[in-house]
């Protein structure tokens, strides 16, 4: 019998978290005041580098990542979680909602930094999950930050056009009714009803979450999504997963990821996907393609 700790799951209690609470954040080319809600697990003092998880969406929150938090009492590294802001138990900025040259992903990555700042974070891994993984890369592009060490990109494309197409091709294995259904309702552009709300489902119980019931945290995400006083998801996506037209849809990395060599991310570099995943392997393969050092870390030290 295997020694190794269980997977994480919904059977296994989550460890409650040593510290919560809301940091104050400014957005420096606007000066809009707002918060972000935050979850440590396990001792940041310990000297153990920790692990700072950034959630999808845009808009998930940080509910369907809790099963990382048994990594802190697994394995002792303290774990670190938030909601970004326009979703969840941060500020949501209403008076934002629809503006496209708000809502980018530097507002994050302000966000992200003040986040380190205030918890006293110099060294840290970095996992991202979906629209998470997208601003992961991002922000190791951009920013080139001297604490980070490891990178590790869930099930997150390098470009949306191949997000887009490769959503599309799985689109084409929903049922006959569904595919028209959801085509219809784009064309009326009534994605906000229930009936394509209905069809989308579908879609998400095949490559989303394929266990039934859902999950809470899974559910308390889809909750997020769909709260009409969150302001991301829309603005930045659009109203589905392969019908993108926010912010987002020209999104692409693929050039920069040149940048990040060994000395970006010196403890390596993992990138992933499961079987039954939006982020089919083609989404994958153009980020292994671009990067110039690609580690695969899970030995390491």
């Amino acid at each position: 019998m295997s020694t190794d700790p269980q997977p994480p799951g919904q059977e296994r209690p989550y460890p409650e978290p040593t510290k919560a609470g809301t940091i104050p954040f400014e957005y420096p080319s606007t000066g809009l005041k707002g918060g972000t809600y935050y979850l440590v697990f396990g001792d940041l003092s310990s000297g153990k580098r920790p692990l700072i998880c950034l959630h999808g969406g845009p808009g998930a929150g940080h509910n369907y990542i809790l099963p990382i938090s048994l990594i802190s009492k697994d394995y002792d590294i303290p774990v670190v979680m938030y909601d970004q802001v326009g979703c969840g138990k941060s500020t949501h900025f209403p008076d934002k909602k629809n503006d496209g040259e708000f809502w980018k992903p530097e507002v994050f990555m302000d966000e992200f930094e003040n986040l380190c700042s205030y918890l006293k974070i110099t060294e840290y891994d970095l996992l991202g999950q979906s629209w998470g993984g997208m601003l992961a890369g991002n922000y190791a592009i951009d920013r080139q930050p001297k604490g980070l060490n490891k990178i590790i990109i869930s099930d997150s494309p390098a470009d949306m056009i191949t997000w887009v197409s490769t959503a599309n091709r799985l689109r084409k294995e929903l049922p006959k009714d569904v595919q028209e259904t959801l085509t219809r309702c784009e064309k009326e552009e009534k994605t906000d009803t229930p009936e394509y709300e209905e069809a989308m489902m579908v879609f998400l119980n095949r490559y989303c979450c394929r266990l039934n019931p859902w999950p809470e945290e899974a559910s308390a995400t889809m909750a997020n999504l769909s709260d009409p006083t969150q302001t991301t998801y829309m603005t930045m996506n659009g109203p589905s997963e392969f019908h993108v037209i926010g912010t987002l849809k020209t999104w692409d990395i693929r050039e920069g990821l040149k940048k990040i060599t060994s000395e970006t991310a010196p403890g390596g570099l993992l990138v992933m996907n499961g079987y039954y995943d939006e982020a089919q392997d083609e989404t994958l393969e153009e980020t292994e393609k671009y990067i110039k050092d690609l580690g695969i870390f899970l030995t390491a030290e």
